[in-house]
């Protein structure tokens, strides 16, 4: 018994350890953030800065460039993706998990073929902008990604391990199949869409690539895209020797960290919330039993 607690004290205080560490880089980029830019060249990086000052937030919030606009866009995208993302794919792999749709296996095979193989970049660009004329609109930051092979195979799964005892019992009592899906088998699967939805949002979060193909109308930047504009322009300033003196008084390296903290902060925030809910999710929906 002794033996037994006292390795549960030592991996209770390896995971400390290892959380800690993981820790010190988030801790250090929020202090450069908050550290004077003068500091920095003269002392180097400090997890307590040596001069708290808070240019960096407001040249990028407060700047020429409209991010809080780029916020807005971006959780428009985020939620109305992750939503209707969440509503397809559930249906989608809720159909090819019952034994009574005909075609199924057909359709399974299909899903699992564009898992492995897909058109490639220039066949997808000329399907949004020419045929779809989805070019500069928001809906190109979402509908792309509405449905992914590998969370219908993962809820397709998950929906296999309900007992069918449950689905028989609705049917019975007279319940329709859209009624049972919604009412039953939903709140059933509330781990594997909680983990689905959390992998969903944080790739519309993250995404940067589809604006910077697609989007023209600053109006329409989304905040990674907006950001990644703002670090290319400070590079600009300080690589260009005609603009340095106005380069030398802007923030530089407490502006990238800065950048860092306003795109990770809303997801850290988020994932607490959703934490309970992802292992149950991703190993119930991953083996078929």
């Amino acid at each position: 018994m002794n033996q037994l607690k006292l390795s549960r004290i030592v991996l209770n205080l390896s995971f400390m350890v290892y959380s800690v560490i993981c820790l010190i880089p988030l801790l250090l980029v929020l202090s450069v953030s908050l550290t004077d830019e003068q500091s920095i060249f003269q002392s180097g990086y400090r997890l307590i800065p040596q001069t708290f000052s808070f240019d960096a937030y407001k040249y990028i919030l407060f700047g020429n460039s409209p991010i809080l606009r780029a916020y807005g866009v971006t959780i428009i995208v985020t939620v109305a993706g992750t939503l209707f993302h969440l509503v397809i794919s559930s249906m989608f792999a809720y159909s090819l998990s019952r034994n009574e749709v005909k075609y199924r296996n057909i359709v399974s095979f299909l899903v699992v073929f564009c898992l492995l193989f897909s058109g490639g970049l220039v066949p997808w660009y000329i399907l949004l902008s020419k045929y779809l004329h989805m070019k500069d609109t928001i809906f190109v930051l979402i509908v792309p990604y509405l449905v992914s092979s590998v969370n219908v195979v993962i809820m397709r799964n998950f929906f296999k391990t309900i007992p069918e005892s449950i689905i028989e019992s609705a049917r019975i009592d007279g319940s329709g199949e859209f009624n049972t899906f919604l009412k039953l088998v939903i709140p059933l699967s509330t781990p594997v869409l909680a983990t689905i939805g959390l992998f969903v949002a944080v790739f519309y979060w993250n995404d940067w690539f589809t604006a910077a193909l697609f989007i023209e109308n600053s109006e329409l930047y989304t905040l990674q895209f907006l950001l990644q504009s703002i670090m290319n322009n400070i590079a600009f300033l300080q690589g260009n020797p005609l603009t340095l003196r106005a380069a030398a008084m802007q923030p530089d390296e407490t502006a990238r960290m800065a950048t860092c903290v306003l795109a990770v902060g809303p997801i850290m925030i988020t994932y607490p919330f959703l934490q309970k809910y992802f292992v149950k999710g991703l190993t119930l929906g991953s083996v078929k039993t």
